[in-house]
């Protein structure tokens, strides 16, 4: 029987953990996808932006694919943001989270044993009114160390005017920060809220192509606006950690070896579910 899973843990559940909640550069040296200087950029900035990943054809047929099943979950009673630990339900976002090519750039930031734990589609539909505020991905993940990171493939061309994701270059230095319960007035989409973050760096804006994706570290602030478009624009994020990473609360449950080894056996490495 498939387990559920919370995507956000309640606060305490978290506070009672023992994190290392501190930067791990990438100390691949010979990278294969990336280039040195995007892989120095990674441990700089905390990002890697553009990464032209499906031509415009496979693209387009992922994209008809996510508006079938969007269309299933919204009959089924969810909305567009509702669609999470989704490789452990469809069989091709399971092909997404393993595919070589992703992984491949992954792997240039973490190294070779690495797994991937996590899908959940973004799609604000336009004038939907909802944001996503400042946050840090470490902040929701009972993840120990943090070597993980978050890719978000554009389903959707992905720019300012329908409220592009923004990162502050090199907030991931500064560790894990304070942040406060959203309040209702901001429409957040999550529940966490950092204030202030000018303070930590520039915002930078990750414009991105459909097909293109982009990587940044789970140390990294990150969030973006309420679309107030015409146009959707929905991504879909799968997320990574070297297999040496702990997952507590379970989590482990949820972790595909993607690459490599877990000489551990801590990840469960589920199969891939038979429909789509």
């Amino acid at each position: 029987m498939q387990r559920d899973f919370k995507m956000i843990p309640e606060g305490d559940e978290l506070d009672s953990i023992e994190r290392d909640l501190r930067f791990y550069p990438s100390e691949v040296t010979d990278p294969q996808r990336l280039s040195r200087e995007q892989v120095e950029g990674y441990n700089r900035d905390g990002y890697v932006k553009p990464v032209p990943i499906f031509s415009q054809e496979e693209i387009d047929d992922i994209r008809s694919y996510f508006d079938e099943l969007l269309e299933r979950v919204i009959a089924a009673g969810g909305d567009s943001y509702s669609i999470s630990t989704a490789h452990l339900k469809y069989g091709r976002v399971y092909d997404l989270l393993t595919d070589e090519r992703i992984v491949a750039v992954v792997k240039d930031l973490l190294g070779d044993d690495v797994v991937g734990w996590g899908s959940h589609f973004f799609c604000k539909m336009p004038h939907d009114g909802k944001s996503v505020a400042w946050h840090q991905d470490a902040s929701y993940w009972p993840l120990t160390p943090t070597r993980a990171v978050t890719v978000w493939l554009a389903i959707d061309d992905a720019d300012t005017e329908n409220a592009c994701m923004r990162f502050i270059r090199g907030s991931h230095h500064y560790g894990h920060m304070t942040y406060r319960p959203s309040s209702s007035t901001e429409h957040n989409v999550l529940n966490q809220t950092i204030d202030n973050v000018e303070q930590y760096g520039d915002p930078v804006d990750d414009e991105l192509k459909a097909g293109e994706m982009s990587v940044h570290s789970d140390l990294l602030l990150h969030g973006s606006e309420a679309n107030e478009s015409d146009r959707r624009r929905c991504g879909l994020t799968l997320r990574y950690a070297a297999a040496e990473v702990h997952a507590h609360l379970g989590w482990n449950e949820k972790g595909v070896l993607v690459s490599g080894s877990d000489p551990r056996g801590h990840w469960a490495n589920p199969p891939r579910p038979a429909n789509d």
